[in-house]
């Protein structure tokens, strides 16, 4: 059995814990769908002949494309910001935020989006609604540096297209286009408790109609012998709008809150739409 891979990213959701249970639900299909790529470790941790690998955040879809045309140029960069003396100091780390937020160059946001990411609070994606990226600084005492994470994305994308589309988009192109294919959705999480969930991404929220209109698609390529597998939180909600699939629940010990030492279990579920 392969070792499991990581993301090069930290990400706030991230199904690394869970990539074994996913991995055995997903049918044997040529191509995996990701309407919801986020940090990739579905990705990373399945073996398709090919994958369609999409997320709203634009950011996201072009580091990864960064990484898929020239890793070693895109490392050679990067670790000149963490290797800065003071990489390590809310000082520079809220120069590069400002940095980030004022470029228009694509490589040099994709290097600072790296740098953000792993010295910003938590693994957290988080914009305003001017489209700043506004994590505050993580604060760590030490930092890892993922370059074997980043050779190893490179060469599994050399399989892959990324790109920056809604899901329902995604969704209307594989009912028109797309064969042989299996569908996996890590969406933004239906709250537990409204007022106490975070389900701000990408500058907008994931709305309760949006659950259902991803239901929708999901019953749509199911139709079409597209089988689809949903991650979610396990609610009252969730059960009824899921209530046409197989579902099957388990705990995750999740932080809830920004209190590091607010770890709970909650109840979580998949989907499968066959």
């Amino acid at each position: 059995m392969k070792p499991k891979q990581r993301s090069f990213l930290k990400w706030a959701g991230g199904k690394y814990r869970l990539v074994e249970d996913i991995a055995h639900r997903l049918p044997d299909r040529s191509c995996l769908v990701e309407p919801f790529v986020g940090a990739g470790s579905v990705f990373l941790n399945t073996e398709f002949e090919r994958y369609i690998l999409a997320d709203i955040n634009p950011d996201l879809i072009n580091l990864f494309n960064v990484i898929k045309q020239d890793v070693n140029a895109y490392i050679s960069d990067v670790k000149l910001l963490f290797d800065n003396s003071e990489a390590n100091t809310p000082a520079f780390y809220y120069k590069c935020r400002k940095e980030f937020n004022l470029s228009d160059d694509i490589f040099r946001r994709a290097t600072l989006f790296l740098y953000l990411n792993r010295f910003g609070f938590n693994g957290l994606c988080r914009y305003n609604k001017k489209h700043q990226f506004n994590v505050p600084f993580g604060a760590y005492s030490q930092h890892y540096f993922p370059e074997k994470e980043l050779r190893y994305f490179a060469e599994k994308a050399q399989h892959a297209i990324f790109i920056c589309s809604r899901f329902e988009d995604i969704f209307e192109y594989l009912l028109d286009k797309v064969e042989d294919c299996v569908v996996y959705c890590d969406p933004p999480y239906a709250p537990i408790l409204q007022e106490s969930n975070f389900t701000q991404y990408a500058g907008g929220g994931f709305s309760l109609e949006q659950q259902r209109l991803l239901v929708y698609y999901a019953e749509q390529a199911q139709n079409k012998n597209i089988p689809v597998l949903i991650s979610n939180h396990d609610t009252a909600f969730t059960r009824e709008i899921y209530k046409n699939a197989e579902i099957t629940t388990f705990k995750v010990q999740r932080h809830i809150g920004q209190n590091p030492h607010s770890r709970v279990r909650v109840d979580e579920l998949f989907a499968f739409f066959s």
